[in-house]
């Protein structure tokens, strides 16, 4: 999963610093948008998260101090 989170960054920098798209000998490429990249990093980074054990809540039982 690391893996796919790296990736993802330097998809995210490398889209941000290219052109969207290119023609050259009429071949056209053309890289999905920014916003398209952004939400599925988000969506891979909220399924990491699920899979944790804890899923960011955490249980503590008070006890009053003194007596």
């Amino acid at each position: 999963m690391a893996e796919t989170t790296t990736s993802l960054k330097d998809r995210i920098i490398e889209n941000a610093s290219g052109p969207k798209s290119a023609e050259i000998d009429g071949q056209k490429v053309e890289q999905h948008s920014l916003s398209d990249v952004i939400e599925a990093d988000e969506y891979l980074a909220s399924k990491s998260a699920l899979k944790r054990r804890s899923r960011g809540l955490k249980f503590n039982k008070l006890q009053p101090s003194g007596a």
